[in-house]
């Protein structure tokens, strides 16, 4: 595989993640300013400004990922690793606009844990494939069960 390719099928992995983000943040941002400052947040609640530094960093990290994975596809099985890697992306930002756009809080804990499993297996599937690619998933599933947590949290608080 030529270094051109790899690099175009880089850049393109690292489009989809961010195109998800910007997916996510379209059902999001509606929400920020009028819904979500009305609701009782525990005292542990992250300010504001951290989840776009640190959700950037890991869609990131998700995409070279799916790259490192993806690379291996002449010698390797990897199509259920990266569907299971489609999938997780997928429930990600469902987990926006069911939670910020609807407003379903109950119901977006039950999406997360969905969303955390769909995680933990494209980790395993791809340690399979790329020790690094499990690796940067790391974050992610660490990040998504504190989200978890805190979405959980937020649901109790004002039920």
């Amino acid at each position: 595989m030529t270094r051109a390719r790899q690099a175009l099928s880089l850049v393109i992995s690292v489009a989809i993640c961010l195109g998800a983000a910007g997916i996510g943040f379209l059902l999001t941002a509606p929400s920020l300013g009028t819904w979500y400052p009305t609701l009782v947040k525990p005292g542990w609640n992250p300010p504001n400004w951290v989840f776009g530094p640190v959700w950037t960093f890991l869609y990131v990290s998700m995409a070279v990922a799916a790259w490192l994975v993806w690379r291996w596809s002449q010698e390797l099985p990897v199509r259920v690793p990266l569907r299971l890697f489609s999938v997780q992306l997928a429930l990600n930002v469902a987990w926006s606009g069911i939670f910020f756009y609807l407003h379903h809080i109950g119901v977006a804990v039950a999406e997360v844990l969905l969303l955390w499993s769909f995680i933990l297996a494209t980790t395993v599937a791809f340690r399979r494939v790329s020790r690094a690619a499990a690796l940067l998933m790391v974050p992610y599933l660490a990040w998504v069960s504190f989200a978890a947590y805190l979405n959980f949290t937020v649901w109790r608080l004002n039920r």
